[in-house]
């Protein structure tokens, strides 16, 4: 083995090790543990299909797995046009747009605790300020955010979109400083109004950023946890449970490792598929 492959090797064999040992192996043993029924204080008994099967008869998933739909549908979009709008805001060469910038950037590194008890705070039906707002500009019934299980998920969705438009929109923005000056004053010249110039300069030159940020914005979205766990806790009820918090409930609140395991892959199945859909629609567009 000549001298270059020992050092080759000496460079990548520590981050393969933590890999394997801490990704890796807990996969290879999540796909086992799904087909059995195991806690921590048994022995695993071999099960079959039977975790998934008990799947179609359970109502908490299903509610679990909407829920998810439904903040993925509307959290992709809203932060898509939130964060977009910020970098083409922030594009600029005006004073102080990097201070501006680390403001918008800075909700995505905050601890998430506080973020959930600042909004908390401020969606309070009784003394928050959002409410004292909408009564203020003649609203009857404001809503009850987070203690309604009608509200609960748009409040959700409203936090987290704030929370992750200045991640989004840095790429955005870096996305931006490649498309060609030139194009823009050649549109200009040719007398097309700025709306004209962002349909057809920038945003052909966002595709690939866009895509990159969908991708992304997707596997983010369906696998949201942290946010609601600290935010509503899952309700009022089950209004605002999703499938990661399902699996934390099942498996370290009931102790049923083997049905959280296969829950976790029918979750993981989701996710994989529709960005390998995702994938498939973007190589046929530039094709």
């Amino acid at each position: 083995m000549s001298r270059n492959t020992v050092a080759g090797w000496s460079f990548i064999l520590p981050n393969f090790v933590g890999f394997a040992v801490l990704t890796l192996l807990p996969v290879v043993v999540l796909f086992y543990v799904a087909f059995t029924n195991w806690n921590v204080f048994g022995v695993a008994e071999w099960t079959g299909t039977a975790n998934f099967r008990r799947m179609w008869d359970d109502a908490s998933f299903w509610t679990a797995l909407r829920n998810t739909v439904y903040y993925t549908v509307f959290h992709i979009p809203l932060t898509l046009a939130a964060s977009l709008g910020l970098a083409l805001l922030l594009n600029r060469k005006l004073r102080g747009v990097r201070f501006f910038r680390t403001v918008a950037f800075f909700p995505y590194i905050t601890s998430i605790v506080a973020i959930a008890v600042v909004w908390n705070q401020l969606f309070s039906p009784e003394y928050g300020p959002i409410n004292a707002l909408l009564g203020a500009v003649g609203v009857d019934n404001p809503p009850g955010w987070t203690t309604s299980s009608t509200w609960s998920m748009p409040a959700v969705i409203i936090v987290g979109t704030w929370r992750y438009m200045g991640y989004y929109m840095l790429l955005f923005l870096a996305g931006l400083q490649t498309i060609p000056a030139q194009l823009y004053e050649a549109a200009e010249t040719d007398g097309a109004t700025p709306w004209q110039r962002f349909v057809h300069v920038t945003l052909p030159g966002l595709r690939h950023t866009t895509f990159f940020v969908t991708v992304l914005l997707t596997i983010e979205s369906f696998k949201v946890f942290d946010l609601i766990l600290v935010m509503t806790g899952g309700g009022p009820g089950q209004s605002t449970l999703v499938l990661s918090q399902y699996i934390y409930q099942k498996s370290f609140e009931e102790n049923q490792f083997g049905y959280a395991s296969a829950v976790s892959i029918v979750l993981f199945a989701i996710c994989f598929s529709i960005t390998v859909i995702q994938f498939m629609v973007n190589k046929r567009r530039n094709s």
